[in-house]
């Protein structure tokens, strides 16, 4: 399958309950939102888009530069060269409680070569293009005149206008035994059954579309929005009415005590194809992580929005 790039979805916009007061901390409190009519890309930025990108202006990533050491002071040199965090499976259970035991920065992993050094894009133009950070999806977009969504929109978009369901399809993870998304099945990180037929990313559009028309909404890779982290409960609130499509505060600092540059964060939605029960039941509408800014992984990438 070869996806139209460029295709975009118009959401006529209106109210909406964003957040979950049922599952994670930082889902709640939900609370009623408005946004207004924009449109949104119907699949994810692939390799063969932002390829395209690259080729026309010479854009270099953040994964592909050498880090400054002024902006990680005391960080070990050997994660200042271009490198990116990569999912390495372990071979059997390892503490859940250290993510060190599945991720790790590799030395010339980047979107090109998105399990290392060694790997291509050979047969990869249409999957979601990875290892990007903020700035980096930023970039693809303002080149193209489009934004990044905020949370609020992104939300919206991904409910399909299945308002009061747990997933964008309904109440059930797998309805009539059929997945709905690229997520992780068995046991993470060290068991994958690939029962949906994906050990990494998959195509876009390889799964149905939600109610709005749009793919891999859901799984596959987290995406970018334009909204810096702060909590649910931190949105100025409005007993009168719905707040308006509110932008995630202001520029926060990490407050992370492992986390030594304080670097800041965003907001990514949507989960990825190493979401699991066990583990990660972030495969919702509702479910938000914060991304340090300047982190690409192999799981994260972007789409984008006209207003």
């Amino acid at each position: 399958m070869s996806v139209v790039a460029d295709t975009m979805i118009d959401i006529e916009g209106g109210l909406f309950l964003m957040g979950s007061n049922d599952h994670y901390p930082e889902e709640r409190p939900a609370h009623k939102v408005r946004v207004a009519p924009f449109r949104i890309d119907r699949y994810p930025v692939t390799n063969r888009e932002f390829s395209r990108f690259v080729r026309d202006t010479g854009y270099v990533t953040f994964a592909e530069r050498p880090a400054d050491p002024r902006d990680y002071p005391g960080a070990d040199p050997a994660l200042l060269v271009p490198s990116s965090v990569v999912f390495v499976q372990p071979a059997g259970p390892v503490d859940m409680s250290n993510t060190h035991n599945w991720w790790q920065y590799v030395a010339g992993a980047d979107w090109r070569h998105p399990r290392g050094p060694f790997t291509r894009l050979d047969g990869l133009d249409d999957h979601p293009v990875v290892h990007l950070t903020f700035a980096d999806a930023q970039a693809y977009a303002e080149w193209i005149g489009k934004s990044l969504p905020t949370e609020a929109e992104w939300e919206f978009a991904a409910r399909g206008g299945h308002e009061p369901s747990e997933f964008a399809w309904g109440d059930e993870l797998t309805p009539r035994g059929r997945h709905q998304a690229n997520t992780w099945q068995g046991q993470f990180p060290w068991q994958s059954l690939d029962e949906d037929g994906f050990r990494w990313t998959s195509p876009v559009g390889s799964f149905p579309p939600n109610g709005y028309g749009l793919y891999d909404m859901i799984g596959n890779v987290w995406e970018w929005t334009s909204d810096w982290y702060q909590q649910h409960d931190q949105i100025p609130s409005k007993p009168c009415c719905a707040i308006e499509n509110p932008r995630g505060g202001e520029r926060q600092r990490s407050h992370d005590p492992n986390d030594r540059s304080g670097t800041p964060r965003r907001v990514m939605k949507g989960g990825s194809h190493l979401c699991a029960p066990n583990y990660c039941r972030r495969y919702r509408p509702a479910a938000r992580m914060a991304q340090p800014i300047d982190t690409s992984t192999c799981h994260v990438g972007f789409r984008c929005v006209e207003r």
